[in-house]
């Protein structure tokens, strides 16, 4: 599908930007999950500065539809996301991880604009699904008004060895979720290692398909393929949709890519790299 190209080239800067801002909040920590938050860069530009109904203003909207960062550990891509957004100062940026500030290290619903609180994985898609159905209920009955709202739940595939995620999946499409879209972040790599090594996924695509889920495989850092995807995920009726984004972990700065960082104190030298590539 063609696209707009100054839409492509104004999320390409977006993405930039929100890895800058991503970085210099770690940077302040001294440390944090560097290569989560860049793997996912893209999906969350393309879902708050273009796809999503949502409003900064209005944080509580019972319209708005809901982002669901199951991976809460990656959350301060999310936060760079939100603060560029207008959900709070971007002065919060360099209050991440410090005891009683606005921005936890692993996210949860006191910050505006955050949906679910994290922390053990494998949970998120579960609270997706009741957020998914609960919607679909109140449009069938308590509010026939109600133009309902759409769910979007980004999950580490590191994470889909947990078998709370099979479970929702299940859930999801007896339900015929059409309003749900699980987007997982497909990096190869969880904290440990590589993913096939840890707990082997494939066939990943197949497992999706037999659990009656419409599946769409993409380049995770393709702007276009993403809208694509997402867009789709929104016009397929009956079932939820399974978004495999290939990524890669630390995506963005060269050395970061290289060494698939996870949690990681950072130096000056990897700072100093980061703001350099990221201009």
């Amino acid at each position: 599908m063609s696209h707009n190209e100054k839409l492509i080239k104004d999320l390409e800067e977006k993405a930039k930007t929100l890895r800058r801002h991503t970085i210099s909040m770690i940077n302040d920590a001294g440390m944090g999950w560097i290569g989560g938050s860049f793997s996912e860069t893209e999906i969350i530009t393309c879902l708050l500065f273009h796809h999503m109904k949502h409003d900064p203003k209005k944080p509580d909207w019972s319209e708005r539809d809901r982002l669901i960062l199951s991976k809460a550990h990656c959350c301060e891509m999310l936060y760079a996301a939100l603060g560029e957004a207008g959900y709070f100062s971007k002065e919060h940026f360099n209050s991440y991880g410090k005891f009683g500030a606005l921005l936890q290290a692993h996210s949860q619903t006191t910050t505006p604009g955050v949906e679910y609180s994290g922390g053990s994985l494998g949970t998120g898609l579960s609270f997706a699904v009741g957020e998914a159905l609960a919607t679909k209920i109140d449009r069938s009955g308590k509010s026939p008004n109600s133009q309902g709202f759409n769910v979007y739940c980004i999950l580490g595939d590191g994470e889909c060895d947990e078998g709370q995620v099979w479970e929702a999946a299940l859930a999801a499409s007896h339900f015929e979720l059409d309003n749900l879209a699980a987007i997982i972040d497909r990096n190869d790599y969880q904290s440990t290692g590589k993913v096939v090594d840890i707990m082997r996924l494939e066939p990943f695509t197949e497992k999706w398909r037999d659990f009656s889920w419409h599946v769409i495989d993409i380049d995770g850092h393709d702007i276009a393929q993403i809208i694509d995807a997402l867009n789709e995920a929104n016009n397929t009726p009956d079932k939820p949709t399974a978004i495999i984004a290939h990524t890669i972990k630390g995506k963005g700065v060269p050395s970061f890519e290289e060494r698939r960082l996870h949690f990681t104190k950072i130096t000056d030298e990897m700072y100093s790299e980061a703001m350099e590539v990221l201009k």
